[in-house]
């Protein structure tokens, strides 16, 4: 085989976690063995291959903005403002300042937030990075933890269960199922 293809094979394991690296060496692979079939030479085939696959920036980009992960981060992303709008209706309109929920727990709460936020917003952006896309893998958990967390406090630390309160549980428990739905996606690439 051509040292290019195995130079490209080789940027593309670099680049790529190791099934999608496959799936695209399979497809060079594939154009490379079709250009030899057709009586070009080694290195006049690789060169043929790799111009028609495309340039390996490109082709490790265009997997990285296909990512499972950058999807489930952007949806999760475009999700998170409604239920932090009706999580904050809830906690105005019930006092939550008056519940008996430790400062400390508040704060743990707020800090692990964003920072899933964080590991959403990087994941969400990378355009060159395949790793990057993948911190939705951590952060999904974490946020799917977060949303169950603020029901159960809220059910047991509130003193009625007011209708924004019940916005707010309705909410995320959609975004409880959305990120059940996402998650076994993001552990398969």
């Amino acid at each position: 085989m051509s040292a290019l293809i195995d130079d490209y094979l080789a940027g593309l394991r670099r680049r790529l976690p190791a099934p999608v690296a496959e799936e695209a060496a399979a497809g060079l692979l594939e154009t490379y063995e079709h250009h030899l079939g057709t009586g070009a030479g080694d290195q006049e085939a690789a060169r043929a291959a790799v111009a028609e696959f495309g340039d390996l920036e490109m082709v490790a980009g265009e997997f990285t903005r296909q990512a499972p992960g950058r999807h489930a981060a952007r949806l999760l992303l475009a999700t998170g403002p409604v239920a932090g709008s009706c999580w904050a209706a809830a906690m105005i309109g019930g006092r939550a300042w008056t519940w008996p929920v430790p400062a400390t727990a508040r704060l743990v709460f707020a800090g692990v937030l964003l920072l899933a936020i964080l590991a959403l917003l990087v994941a969400a952006t990378s355009r060159h990075s395949y790793q990057r896309t993948r911190l939705a893998l951590l952060a999904s958990p974490v946020l799917l933890a977060l949303d169950m967390t603020a029901i159960t406090a809220a059910l047991l630390a509130a003193p009625a269960l007011t209708w924004t309160l019940r916005a707010a549980v309705a909410v995320s428990v959609g975004r409880i199922a959305l990120n059940a739905c996402t998650l076994p996606r993001l552990t398969t690439r």
